[in-house]
């Protein structure tokens, strides 16, 4: 019996010796309360509580295997090239098959679970670039890799934006901005991006943008102005975060969520249902768990003895970062409202399994490229 228990003792830290404790405990600790967040005022858990559970056994069992491969499939430049093809795919076909939601044409509706590929073409994107910028480092000065690089964020971008998901397409956009920022990029380049971005912004609100999107535009520069009609969502978020005042209402206690004066209490605007009933005190703890996630995400991107590793990792803490910062700030009126969600925190299978896979592919990286870390340490010394 001892020899058996030291015998799984030394196969569990074989398998999982290399994940990052803290950045696992921090996600999952972001996915349960949100879970509690969703729970409502009767004693029956509800659908979202229940299905929610679930996703989150799913995802953390995604997490660990993904945590086991070495991954060295992702450096090879034709399984990059039919992962992003199959993305591309994935999301033309929504635009047949998808079903509509409120207008939006976004995910595919199997019956007992739907499924958004915009969430995974996020982490396709940020594997498809830490691989062209990987091998291309050294000349990223040269316009024509941003100009590649910024195609195949593109496709993508335009792609979620006609769904239409404009929250998506600004997540999409900042991860490419981000990464190419990280890469590398010469300020002259910099400039021109900053001039061609409102060159599009401008074309986009004269012809592409729904009426209903120049409105919440619109109703972030007055707030104000149409509490009743466009300006509903964004009034009643910002109620629910100032009602939440020092320690909050309570758990499951939050009024404007719960009695559904603040719509999509579960998802677009989880944030404001949580300061609501968890209060200042709540948030800085919320805040502080994220800080956790971002930084842990970010010392094993940049303690990666390749390119490719490091560029993943900041990729991935890019896509979290953008992703609170543009929900958080919808929901306290800063930002328009975008209909997106909070990583690890919103109701959703779609974006949770993503978020847990993006985190368990870092770990699998980090596991197999240590080695090569110890050796060139090893080498350094040897020459000193």
């Amino acid at each position: 019996m001892i020899e058996m228990l030291r015998t799984g003792g030394r196969e569990y830290s074989r398998w999982f010796s290399h994940i990052d404790w803290f950045l696992f405990a921090s996600a999952l600790a972001i996915s349960l309360l949100g879970l509690i967040t969703m729970r409502p005022f009767a004693a029956d858990p509800g659908a979202f509580f229940d299905r929610q559970m679930f996703w989150i056994a799913i995802a953390c069992a995604v997490f660990f295997i993904a945590s086991i491969p070495e991954y060295s499939m992702l450096r090879r430049s034709r399984f990059v090239v039919v992962l992003y093809a199959f993305i591309v795919t994935l999301l033309a076909f929504v635009f047949v098959f998808g079903a509509v939601v409120k207008g939006a044409q976004q995910r595919f509706d199997l019956g007992f679970i739907s499924f958004q590929p915009s969430d995974p073409a996020k982490l396709v994107l940020i594997i498809v670039l830490a691989k062209y910028f990987a091998r291309r480092h050294v000349e990223i000065g040269h316009i024509r890799h941003i100009l590649v690089s910024g195609v195949y964020a593109f496709l993508l971008c335009i792609m979620v934006f006609l769904q239409p998901d404009f929250g998506g397409a600004i997540i999409i956009a900042s991860i490419w901005l981000g990464m190419v920022l990280v890469a590398g990029i010469s300020w002259r380049h910099l400039a021109t991006l900053i001039i061609t971005g409102l060159v599009c912004a401008g074309a986009l609100w004269q012809y592409a943008l729904e009426d209903y999107q120049k409105d919440r535009i619109l109703t972030f520069i007055h707030p104000l102005a149409d509490i009743q009609g466009a300006g509903y969502n964004a009034y009643q978020a910002t109620i629910a975060v100032g009602s939440g005042e020092w320690i909050g209402k309570g758990i499951g206690q939050g009024s404007q969520s719960k009695l559904r004066f603040l719509p999509e209490y579960q998802t677009d605007f989880i944030f404001a249902a949580y300061a609501e009933e968890w209060g200042f005190v709540g948030v800085v703890l919320l805040f502080g768990l994220y800080a956790v996630l971002i930084l842990r995400t970010l010392a094993s991107a940049l303690h990666a003895s390749d390119n490719f590793t490091t560029l993943l990792g900041v990729g991935i803490a890019i896509m979290f970062t953008t992703n609170f910062l543009v929900h958080v700030g919808m929901n306290i009126g800063l930002l328009p409202v975008t209909g997106t969600t909070t990583p690890f925190m919103s109701y959703g299978g779609s974006h949770l399994l993503t978020e847990f896979a993006a985190i368990g592919i870092l770990m699998g990286l980090r596991k197999h490229t240590r080695p090569a870390a110890r050796a060139r340490t090893q080498s350094l010394i040897e020459e000193v």
